[in-house]
């Protein structure tokens, strides 16, 4: 059994305790542990099967869960989980998705309804049972009942973080095939939407058509959908994501990613261009409509330059004024991951990452990185062991002595500081004015009416120690919305006093979303782009916070930690 399946049933076991409502500390326990599975480098089934080897050694695997995941490997399962499963269904997680009710609400909800799944809740909602529940009233249900068409909405979506993943195998996977020589993803996942509904991948070499057989009889493709004489569909691992490969002659790859790279938004007035030319625009080529005479298809860059545009970039492709900037020569120069010198939020083992702080600052060096800001949690998230006012002071000067050891690398001591229902920051100036780089964020009362949320976050930004706000929306992507606020207010405010706004590039996030990102900077509002790493392999996702600033358009010029160190510095100092 793979890391990740172990992991998510880790993960299961742990919301169904806390939908029974048990202790903190053990539900805590299971989700570290989950965690840690999920992004160790080696097999765990495999280190179970060494006996020179203990599961233990792992940080965040105690004596229980190693019993437990004994019994995962032997029989698929563990006792804790089967007793979970006795009490509640499987369906009740899926409860868990929908804003509102959270593990007492559902708890609540079965106790006194039996309901465990979404077509139950909803029913409960529009006969309007759901407000004669304790704590529970008219409003909720309108909530739920929203948040259940946004769930619906969104299912079978996956995050671009595992689309990746399974595109990176699938890839290596095709090439070792003989006579296949690229094989490239194109649709969502080349523009880098935040969460991909399948997968779209084209083949080229001179026996190309060979790949669809081993691609069908791959070991976790479990449904084959179609295949073809060069097309075959399947579905993919236990998560079910369909994946498309498609081959094709090398002279036509061009067309072929262009058009299926899509999207389609941007596709129909690049076609009717095309017609306004004389031209016909396909997955095949630019030909001309009279003649039949083909006009492009190698490259996109030869498609593009036949209907008078430069290349447009796949991230601006949507249609939301790409092509008329490309026709006046006004495309932005987008900001790479190349232009990335720091990584400037990131937590460590003094409250809840999973690594030290010299472990994270050895990581990030490695990476190439001029510097970095260690933030971790502020006193309000006591879960995560957050840090006092005393523990905040000292730990600055721990990150600053060692700062000085030479490292390769600046360290800067940080601060992800917590922001109360009220507006004011968790921890008082005099232990702000200590730090280097203060974020803040809101991770409680994400309920609150759009007008008291907003004042909340306008008041955050008066504190003269704020340097950014992050994860501005408090989305989680599949889980959560985005909390209600104007959001145009509180970037304009950001802009005038100079507290940039966090693309947060952990995949379960990826917050802002490039529309907000283009409004933001219209107000004049800056960026600045970091992973919220609790682990140094976290550190590997700024790839995707480096898509998101794409999509919204941004050059490196617009990014706070694209400065070199000594402009970074000058940069933060306090307003």
């Amino acid at each position: 059994m793979e890391n990740r399946e172990i992991a998510r049933m880790l993960w299961e076991t742990a919301d169904l305790m806390e939908i029974a409502g048990e202790d903190g500390f053990r539900i805590r326990s299971y989700r570290n542990a989950a965690s840690a599975i999920e992004g160790y480098p080696e097999a765990i089934s495999a280190i179970l099967k060494d006996p020179g080897k203990k599961v233990t050694d792992i940080p965040g695997i105690g004596k229980g869960i190693a019993s437990a995941l004994e019994e995962i490997e032997q029989r698929g399962s563990f006792d804790r989980r089967d007793q979970m499963l006795e009490v509640y269904p499987p369906t009740a997680l899926e409860l868990l998705k929908i804003q509102g009710l959270g593990p007492k609400g559902i708890r609540t909800l079965f106790e006194h309804y039996r309901v465990s799944t979404i077509d139950g809740l909803e029913k409960i909602c529009q006969e309007h049972k759901l407000q004669e529940l304790p704590r529970m009233g008219a409003k909720l249900e309108e909530k739920v009942l929203r948040s259940i068409a946004a769930y619906r909405q969104r299912a079978g979506r996956f995050l671009l973080s595992f689309a990746y993943g399974v595109a990176d195998e699938l890839v290596a996977f095709l090439k070792a095939i003989p006579g296949v020589e690229t094989v490239t993803p194109a649709g969502s996942l080349r523009r880098g939407k935040e969460t991909v509904g399948d997968l779209d991948l084209l083949a080229t070499g001179p026996n190309a058509e060979a790949a669809l057989e081993p691609f069908t009889k791959h070991p976790k493709v479990h449904e084959v959908l179609a295949k073809g004489a060069n097309k075959a569909s399947v579905k993919f691992g236990l998560e079910g994501l369909q994946v498309d490969l498609r081959t094709l002659p090398k002279e036509s790859y061009g067309a072929a990613l262009q058009y299926f790279t899509g999207s389609k938004e941007h596709s129909i007035p690049l076609r009717a261009r095309a017609q306004k030319m004389g031209m016909t625009l396909s997955e095949y080529s630019l030909s001309r409509v009279d003649t039949k005479e083909i006009v492009a298809r190698e490259t996109e860059e030869q498609i593009y330059a036949a209907l008078g545009l430069p290349w447009i970039p796949p991230e601006l492709r949507e249609n939301q004024g790409e092509i008329e900037a490309a026709e006046a020569g006004k495309l932005p120069k987008l900001v790479e991951l190349g232009d990335i010198r720091g990584d400037v939020h990131m937590h460590t083992t003094e409250t809840d990452g999973r690594a030290t702080l010299e472990e994270m600052a050895e990581a990030a060096r490695e990476r190439g990185y001029e510097y970095i800001a260690i933030t971790d949690h502020s006193k309000a998230l006591a879960m995560a062991n957050g840090l006092d006012e005393k523990r905040a002071v000292a730990f600055a000067h721990q990150v600053r002595e060692m700062d000085q050891k030479g490292l390769g690398i600046r360290v800067f001591s940080g601060l992800e500081c917590d922001i109360r229902r009220d507006g004011t920051m968790d921890l008082e100036d005099s232990a702000l004015g200590e730090l280097d780089f203060v974020i803040g964020s809101v991770h409680s009362y994400m309920n609150l009416e759009a007008a008291e949320m907003t004042d909340r976050l306008l008041r955050a930004l008066e504190c003269p120690h704020l340097r950014a706000l992050g994860h501005p929306t408090g989305r989680i992507l599949l889980n959560r919305d985005p909390y209600p606020f104007d959001f145009d207010a509180v970037a304009a405010a950001a802009a005038r006093r100079n507290v940039y706004l966090e693309i947060n590039a952990s995949p379960e996030r990826l917050d802002l979303t490039a529309s907000l990102v283009r409004a933001a900077k219209a107000h004049g509002a800056k960026f600045v782009i970091s992973t919220d790493a609790h682990h140094p392999k976290h550190l590997a996702n700024m790839r995707y916070g480096v898509l998101m600033a794409r999509r919204g358009w941004l050059e490196a010029g617009d990014i706070l930690n694209t400065l070199p160190l000594t402009q970074f510095a000058q940069a933060i100092k306090p307003k």
